[in-house]
């Protein structure tokens, strides 16, 4: 599903607005990422085109054990059935996010969504606040991976047991098929904590960065 295709236009200025009432009493900058995945993971399209291969190789064999009149006996014949497979399980596996995510190890999954993250935290230049009091909050739905990524003056200071919490929250409204209630109730409780550090809006605050949710493909 496109990223796109998620959101409607009146769940966006939900979100808009719930970042723009959650920042007006802090100084910190609350901003929301999502993206349909954080990697291309070619290498699942490899092992699904293998997986596939040797199956019907194996196929091919027990045919000619056990079903003889299903045997194929010529080597040329049985070489393109079994890289014709080979080519459909590559192709099956890059259409099928199901598929392709059984197909990488968890701690791919984690690493990529990782890298990801901290290059929208640079990109969305979550770090230019003055106070470096910016929050991230990504999710990138392939992976069924949240992050809160936190600048270094709010990092200092905010246990990481509250971000644990504030991903799992978000993890299981997603499940729930509230992705946006999810998202408004996160970006309320990290100005609840900023807040309740001490970083309080002051007359010369102004909003630094945009208020809106950032999608990517």
């Amino acid at each position: 599903m496109s990223i796109q295709r998620r959101f409607t236009s009146e769940e966006l200025e939900r979100i808009k607005s719930a970042v723009h009432k959650a920042e007006e009493k802090i100084s910190g900058e609350i901003v929301p990422v999502f993206v349909e995945r954080s990697g291309f993971y070619t290498i699942a399209n490899y092992r699904g085109g293998i997986l596939l291969a040797g199956f019907t190789f194996i196929a091919i064999i027990l045919f000619d054990r056990y079903v003889p009149s299903l045997a194929i006996l010529d080597p040329m014949l049985i070489f393109m059935v079994v890289a014709t497979s080979g080519i459909m399980g590559g192709i099956i596996t890059h259409a099928v996010p199901f598929i392709k995510r059984r197909l990488i190890s968890r701690a791919h999954l984690d690493q990529a969504t990782r890298k990801r993250a901290e290059t929208a935290f640079l990109e969305e230049e979550v770090f230019n606040t003055r106070q470096r009091t910016g929050i991230l909050i990504f999710i990138s739905f392939f992976e069924h991976e949240v992050m809160v990524l936190a600048d270094r003056g709010i990092s200092k200071v905010v246990d990481q047991k509250e971000w644990d919490a504030m991903v799992q929250h978000i993890i299981e409204k997603v499940r729930m098929g509230q992705i946006t209630e999810g998202i408004e109730d996160a970006i309320h409780r990290c100005g609840e904590i900023l807040y309740e550090k001490g970083f309080l809006k002051t007359a010369d605050d102004i909003n630094e960065l945009r208020d809106d949710l950032r999608t990517d493909e």
